[in-house]
């Protein structure tokens, strides 16, 4: 096939480049601040675009961010593109401190302690989670009897508080790259038109001066 990888990829280094992108996240990030900055629209439906993407990166969805990205920027009228691509805000090397920002608040703003509510650790009040959801889903096809608890837990002391305190950090930071963004993206397209003109100028001097040429030697001909 004319599109097929001529070297497949791998499942292990599928999830390899997942944790760290060929090149570094350093950049893979420049990559996407570049892809950004040339996208076809104004500064502004871009910024909101970034702000969706950023705030949809501070939920508890993973997995959905995506979806919640886009149809945030639709409501606020940004660019969709651009939101995609700033989901890129949360990754393997800033979860940790989302999450923690994100449940230190929620439990603040819920009155809880949250070192008190939570004895059992944060990885593995996930793996309870799942370890219900399957013994849960088994119980369907067998005389099993369901048990809710740990996943209940699991809702109460990290799903629930996260959700709500992924809020507050997540405005803050989504504001905060969107009055970043709009003035480097005007100045970006600003100059960016500049050279696109200077080069469409130049192809007309060049074509100018060559229709001249012919014009000057058609003449010295006719003589």
């Amino acid at each position: 096939m004319v599109f097929k990888r001529r070297d497949p990829k791998s499942w292990p280094r599928a999830l390899v480049e997942l944790l760290w992108p060929r090149g570094g996240w350093a950049r893979a990030f420049h990559y996407v601040k570049h892809r950004m900055r040339r996208l076809p629209d104004s500064p502004e439906r871009i910024a909101r675009g970034i702000w969706a993407g950023v705030f949809a990166s501070f939920t508890p969805f993973y997995g959905f961010h995506f979806f919640i990205a886009a149809g945030l920027a639709t409501l606020m009228r940004g660019n969709v593109i651009a939101s995609l691509m700033a989901t890129f805000f949360g990754n393997p090397l800033t979860y940790v401190p989302i999450g923690v920002a994100a449940l230190s608040t929620g439990h603040w703003l819920l009155g809880d302690d949250m070192d008190a509510r939570i004895p059992r650790s944060f990885g593995g009040k996930f793996v309870d989670a799942g370890a219900d959801l399957k013994d849960n889903f088994m119980a369907m096809f067998t005389e099993a009897t369901a048990d809710w608890s740990r996943l209940s837990v699991f809702y109460d002391e990290i799903f629930f508080p996260y959700m709500v305190g992924g809020v507050l950090p997540g405005i803050f930071f989504a504001s905060l790259c969107y009055y970043l963004s709009v003035p480097v993206i005007r100045v970006y397209q600003k100059r960016r038109k500049g050279m696109i003109k200077s080069k469409f100028d130049a192809i007309k001097a060049k074509a100018a001066a060559k229709a001249d040429a012919k014009r000057k030697a058609e003449h010295s001909t006719g003589d």
